[in-house]
């Protein structure tokens, strides 16, 4: 298991037990989020859930499409 499934699987552990905020910048890591909340420039720009956003939101698509090139 490489580390990024080792810090997904202890994320989805402890997240299913209690509330956590979490930063993330890797897509799949958003992905385990019950809402997501996209910052600009430090403000609250965007809260949806990770599929909300992907429909209705240009921004958060460019985000995420820009984050899932490794």
């Amino acid at each position: 298991m490489n580390t990024e499934a080792m810090v997904e699987a202890a994320l989805r552990t402890v997240l299913s037990q209690t509330t956590a905020l979490i930063v993330a910048h890797r897509p799949s890591t958003v992905m385990l989020a019950d809402r997501v909340a996209l910052l600009d420039h430090g403000v609250i720009a965007e809260i949806g859930t990770h599929k909300e956003l992907l429909a209705t939101s240009e921004r958060y698509r460019h985000v995420i499409s820009a984050l899932e090139v490794d």
